[in-house]
């Protein structure tokens, strides 16, 4: 398969599991090595994220720009711009400390399946438990249960755990609905994912020919239309149907990775 095609079913596969609790890094990580696909420092799973950043920016526009717009006079405004940035802070730094043992022990297939697995059975509990939904405004959350989302947000460090999961379910279990589980986890993503696409893009953009510049474009335009499909989608039916499908996908998915490295390495 040619490269350029490659990158472009990859930067698919990043925008549409992107903001689902499946973990697009690992699905990157696993289809990537059955395709045969290197990236120089493991860059373009990073750098096409952000297709996706560009996707929940168009979707959530008018609502980012009316809170821009109300930080002057607005306390409430003020107080979730200080929320997210407490909830970023814990990944931006643990990221910046050990950016180079992620990508050259924890990039592996073998973990990637083994957490995907895990991660499944852990929602398929979550969606079991008859949580108290105390919390339903993704902007109104206590200052610190976003420091406590920023902490478990740190257990995505490690491919297949997945971000949005791990964002999603510690909010659930700190008392936030589906939907305001969902829609802070978007919120959180856009620094979170902007910092990871600028320190990597910083430490690594030396060594990026042409050619790479090529197939990371592609990716990034794929991946930003495939997000902008799931973005408009994912809120409506979590809300109606919950967590359990993408457990059983993980499952399924860290199940064939398991056999498929077994059978061909």
């Amino acid at each position: 398969m040619p490269q350029i095609i490659e990158a472009l079913f990859l930067g698919l596969i990043e925008g549409l599991t992107e903001f689902l609790p499946v973990s697009s890094t690992g699905h990157l990580l696993l289809v990537g090595h059955f395709l045969g696909f290197e990236s120089k420092a493991k860059t373009f799973e990073v750098l096409i994220q952000l297709g996706a950043i560009l996707a929940i920016l168009s979707v959530y526009f008018n609502k980012l720009w009316s809170i821009a717009k109300a930080l002057p006079h607005d306390p409430e405004a003020r107080r979730f711009v200080v929320g997210v940035f407490i909830a970023f802070m814990p990944a931006a730094l643990i990221g910046a400390l050990m950016h180079g043992f992620i990508k050259d022990v924890l990039f592996d297939p073998w973990i990637v399946c083994m957490t995907l697995i895990a991660g499944g059975f852990v929602l398929l509990m979550i969606d079991q438990i008859p949580l108290e939904a105390t919390e339903k405004d993704a902007t109104r959350f206590p200052l610190p249960m976003y420091l406590k989302i920023g902490l478990l947000q740190c257990l995505a460090m490690v491919p297949g755990v997945s971000r949005s999961g791990a964002t999603i379910v510690g909010a659930m279990l700190l008392g936030a609905s589906k939907r305001a589980a969902a829609e802070f986890s978007f919120f959180l993503a856009m620094p979170t994912m902007a910092g990871a696409f600028t320190y990597d893009l910083l430490k690594n953009y030396k060594i990026l020919s042409t050619d790479d510049v090529t197939i990371i474009v592609a990716g990034f335009i794929a991946a930003f239309f495939a997000a902008l499909i799931v973005v408009k989608t994912l809120l409506d039916y979590v809300s109606r149907h919950g967590y359990t499908p993408f457990a059983y996908w993980r499952i399924i998915v860290g199940a064939a990775g398991l056999a498929g490295l077994m059978v061909y390495g």
